[in-house]
């Protein structure tokens, strides 16, 4: 198993760390948000930490923890900093697998010239794309699906998010040329034993195995 995993979205709000969270739960793995952007309330490291029931010592501090809750260029620049895409540098996780979650989708800006995009290009790490069963997910995913070969960026597979649309999970696959990891549903009561029984029904362990 490789042991660093980048979790991706086609867009914002789709439930990647939901999904994040159960994907360390299920492969055992410490978690690592590089950038936090908006600090009222639960952070996505803590909702992971509660979704994953992870101790402290597996949430990988984040690099960046910005006030607003927007893309991570304007946070930094509202926050009076710029962000140092260099100083992004994946961390050792030890035995564990690391579960690398981004922000928003992949063409979001981290600075004035950098794209998050860019960040997982350098780091040469396989991405699974999470994606939402919506109108316009087919778009939205094709989109991304291509961003990341463009930069030769290795695509696990896709994770859909959300009530069953079979035809379109299914044209997404087809056309992008992915893998269907499988379909993470919304759950009524988000709890730490919900997740873990979804993720086993959904996906598979080797479907991560590189």
């Amino acid at each position: 198993m490789r042991h660093r995993i980048v979790v991706a979205g086609t867009d914002t709000g789709i439930g990647k760390t939901v999904f994040s969270a159960g994907l360390a739960n299920f492969l055992d793995a410490n978690y690592w948000k590089p950038i936090q952007a908006g600090l009222e309330g639960e952070t996505d490291s803590q909702t992971v930490a509660r979704l994953a029931d992870l101790s402290d010592d597996r949430i990988v501090p984040e690099r960046y923890r910005l006030k607003t809750p927007a893309s991570p260029h304007h946070a930094a620049e509202a926050d009076g900093i710029c962000i140092d895409a260099q100083s992004l540098d994946v961390p050792d996780s030890g035995e564990r697998p690391l579960v690398i979650e981004g922000a928003g989708g992949l063409m979001v800006p981290l600075n004035r010239s950098t794209l998050y995009i860019d960040i997982f290009a350098r780091w040469h790490l396989p991405v699974v794309l999470c994606a939402r069963t919506t109108l316009g997910t087919i778009n939205h995913s094709l989109l991304s699906i291509e961003a990341l070969r463009r930069r030769k960026i290795e695509i696990v597979g896709i994770a859909f998010i959300g009530e069953e649309n079979a035809d379109s999970e299914a044209t997404v696959c087809k056309i992008g040329g992915v893998r269907r990891l499988g379909r993470l549903p919304w759950l009524s009561r988000l709890t730490t034993s919900a997740l873990r029984t979804a993720f086993e029904a959904s996906f598979r362990r080797d479907e991560f195995d590189l």
